[in-house]
């Protein structure tokens, strides 16, 4: 009888679910997901001097030229909101978008090495990057807390606002918006992978999406015949509802954001679709 003793192998493969979102496989490699999140927020502001206060700085810094230029030049109205309240209650949950879409689009260019080398599930990179963007968001929304703060009982203003009840769809607003920016920077990643074109292209989309996003002027200041189309973009709802949320101003419309939810969810599963259809395949054009 054989006496030796055997030894259990467990074999990772890749998920043949039709949407790539392979759950036992993050499972099993969630320790590496904790180390990427760790890495990608380490590695973001690693050696500067500032650090994560960049976080704060820039949207101030875009608050204090979107003041200027549209707010002082321009004379867009802020519904006589304060400027920095303002900007920043649209910047705040754009840049988390922004940071899903824009740092997903290079996934497989920026993992080259690893990916020809050692297998695991492809989707705990742009999941890390999601999941470490929310540290920035935090930052981020603790600041505008305070300012919100500074202006409702030290500093007057004509204008009245106040939190309302839509708060309570925060929970709901901020995966809305990972599910697009992840669904985006998915597509964009295998097409960046095989035409280095749309590493330009996805700046430049990203810079047309903000000022197609009602963040620097009003959803009310654009004509109400042409509002359909304004809607369209579906982080125009997400904005104007968290504007709504945290100040009282802007709008809510549940069926916009209806709209918005549903197609965030096509475009990640879609998303999702190809970049698992197309991972092995991609790793030859890296």
């Amino acid at each position: 009888m054989n006496n030796l003793q055997q030894n259990k192998i467990t074999i990772f493969k890749p998920s043949a679910g039709w949407t790539g979102f392979d759950f036992v496989g993050i499972w099993q490699y969630r320790d590496l997901l904790y180390l990427l999140v760790r890495r990608d927020f380490l590695a973001q502001y690693k050696q500067t001097i500032l650090g994560p206060a960049w976080f704060v700085l820039q949207p101030l810094f875009l608050t204090i030229v979107f003041t200027l230029i549209f707010g002082k030049f321009a004379q867009i109205p802020t519904e006589g909101l304060p400027p920095l309240l303002f900007y920043n209650s649209g910047l705040i949950i754009w840049s988390y978008f922004s940071s899903c879409f824009t740092g997903n689009a290079s996934t497989f260019t920026a993992n080259a090495a690893i990916y020809q080398k050692v297998y695991y599930p492809r989707l705990i990179n742009p999941l890390a990057n999601c999941i470490s963007a929310l540290f920035g968001f935090s930052l981020q929304a603790l600041f505008f807390l305070g300012y919100f703060c500074l202006y409702k009982f030290f500093i007057p203003t004509e204008e009245f606002f106040t939190m309302t009840w839509a708060v309570l769809l925060l929970p709901l607003l901020i995966p809305l918006v990972a599910f697009l920016g992840l669904g985006m920077g998915l597509w964009m990643s295998v097409l960046t992978a095989k035409y280095r074109d749309f590493n330009q292209i996805t700046g430049f989309l990203a810079q047309a999406l903000m000022y197609a996003t009602p963040i620097i002027y009003p959803l009310s200041e654009i004509p109400e015949q042409y509002r359909f189309w304004a809607y369209l973009n579906p982080m125009a709802s997400v904005v104007e509802t968290f504007r709504f949320a945290l100040l009282g101003k802007g709008s809510f419309s549940a069926p916009h954001l209806i709209y918005s939810g549903i197609l965030a969810l096509c475009i990640l599963l879609s998303g999702m679709y190809f970049f698992k259809r197309t991972e092995k395949r991609v790793v030859d054009y890296l």
